[in-house]
């Protein structure tokens, strides 16, 4: 890159004709980004895509220099032509922790792909012979599989569309079945499916939902996958929370120049991925990410004590009256709650993860929460709760009923859940607006039963898409839920938090049910 010679006039967007004008505290691409070729689509570009799987790009791009160029395409709202589109592929990731702010320029992202009117544009990128890789951040919902089973969701709209019309997809696992056929009947060549979400087994999931998906086609795609498609597991960890204006205009305020496309994250990175690909990869190993065999330990590990303790604190951080996750983990009693649960409950039912301390790993996660540069709203980490809690609490929860073991602490983030959509209710006054699949169907009971918090319990338990019937037919199970439900759903939440914190179980199971 190119000295600086000449001032950043104040407003001037970021763009390849500003890199050599940056002030001297912005790290840069070190390598030549015009002899990039396209290797790598990305479906998600997301503020965390842009935080972590192009970072780790744009590191192996200065360090061991090949064609791996990004193409970014969103298939859901945002539309990035105008921001990061405009400003071809380039923005600003600024790291921070507490007072400390560091910006880098990443580069690796060559082309933006709005593919939300039509899959047409997004299927031209995927099925062609340059793209190698696929890696996607669409979210626990973009898979439209069942969360309790992992299978896909044959009755869901977008696939009930999708499998009428092949050949106009608009659900994910329509759109990749798509572009693999489209590759089977015109190169051939072999392409590996990655998934960066937070889902247990993700590659397994991914994988299930596309062959089901191929499976019904019956032309031979479910063959030609089994020998040229790799789905492989992967376990991704940055707070990234979404960029606000304010983020925007510190850029400018404090470098001189305007990024539309800014992205904030903390210090912590990390990317485990399982060595099993198809065809040639980026060897993202080089540059700090760790290839496995097996995925599992890793991914427990962190699903049930990171996620875990960021979907306890939400919720009972919405409930508790706290916007952020850092002013949550603040609260003597959170703290003390998330703690125990993780520490008593969680931890017993971790595999052990070659070179981690799990009691380490659960104060170093606690730790990163309070970073009080990473604003992250709780009701942001509570969207979609009905497609995570499965893995971070539903599942630890059912390992420990298995072996005999308590369950008072794990229970209450999930009863958290619901009293998180309940109070999103009309019946309940519409506290707040909840973002949830199942938000309008919980909203519906509430309106039914109103504030029975068995009766509410019992039928948000019905759901078997989320609750695994053995699991909910768990009377003990069963009772923690419900009287945890009803205590948050008093007037003084963090009373029964408080209670639950203070005494032994059964004396908890015996606190009376408020009327209702």
């Amino acid at each position: 890159m190119g000295d600086r010679s000449e001032p950043v006039t104040a407003a001037e967007r970021l763009g390849p004709a500003l890199l050599g004008r940056l002030p001297p505290e912005v790290r840069k691409p070190t390598y030549d980004r015009a002899a990039l070729r396209p290797g790598i689509a990305h479906i998600g570009v997301g503020a965390f895509h842009r935080c972590h799987q192009a970072e780790y790009t744009d590191d192996l791009l200065a360090k061991d220099f090949d064609r791996w160029g990004l193409v970014g395409i969103n298939v859901r709202p945002p539309r990035l032509a105008e921001t990061l589109g405009r400003q071809d592929g380039l923005y600003t990731r600024l790291i921070r922790q507490n007072d400390e702010v560091e910006a880098r320029v990443i580069g690796s992202i060559i082309r933006i792909v709005d593919s939300q009117d039509s899959a047409a544009p997004a299927l031209h990128v995927l099925s062609s012979p340059d793209i190698e890789m696929v890696t996607m951040t669409v979210t626990e919902k973009g898979y439209c599989h069942i969360p309790s089973s992992g299978a896909l969701d044959l009755d869901h709209p977008d696939i009930v569309h999708d499998l009428a019309n092949p050949q106009a997809p608009r659900s994910v696992p329509g759109i990749l079945a798509r572009a693999l056929e489209l590759r089977m009947t015109s190169h051939g060549r072999p392409v590996t499916l990655l998934s960066c979400d937070n889902i247990p087994a993700n590659g397994i999931i991914l994988g299930n939902v596309v062959r089901t998906f191929a499976e019904r086609r019956g032309n031979g795609l479910l063959d030609w996958i089994g020998a040229n498609v790799a789905f492989p597991s992967a376990m991704v960890d940055r707070i990234a929370p979404a960029t606000t204006e304010a983020d925007v205009d510190a850029v400018e305020e404090r470098f001189g120049y305007r990024d539309g496309a800014v992205v904030v994250g903390e210090c912590f990175r990390q990317w485990v991925i399982e060595d099993r690909f198809a065809g040639r990869v980026p060897r993202w190993n080089r540059v700090g990410a760790t290839l496995v065999d097996d995925l599992t330990p890793f991914e427990h590990l962190k699903m049930r004590v990171l996620n875990g303790a960021q979907t306890t604190l939400a919720y009972l951080g919405v409930l508790g009256g706290f916007e952020h996750t850092f002013e949550a983990v603040a609260d003597q009693l959170l703290a003390t709650f998330v703690r125990r649960m993780l520490t008593e409950e969680t931890l017993p039912t971790l595999m052990s993860v070659p070179g981690i301390s799990p009691a380490a790993y659960v104060e170093q996660s606690l730790a990163r929460l309070t970073n009080t540069a990473i604003r992250h709203r709780n009701h942001q980490i509570a969207t979609d709760g009905s497609q995570k809690i499965v893995q971070r609490l539903l599942n630890p929860i059912r390992d420990r009923l298995a072996k005999g073991e308590g369950i008072a602490l794990l229970s209450v983030p999930v009863a958290g859940w619901m009293a998180y959509l309940v109070k999103a209710s009309a019946r309940f006054g519409r506290a707040w607006q909840a973002s949830d699949p199942f938000a309008e169907r919980i909203a519906a009971i509430a309106g039914r039963i109103g504030a029975d918090s068995e009766a509410l319990a019992d039928a948000i338990l019905a759901i078997d898409a989320i609750f695994d019937p053995s699991l909910a037919a768990n009377t003990t199970f069963r009772a923690h839920v419900t009287t945890s439900l009803d205590g948050l759903l008093s007037n003084d939440p963090m009373d029964s938090v408080r209670q639950v914190c203070a005494g032994p179980t059964d004396a908890w199971l015996k606190r009376p049910a408020r009327s209702a």
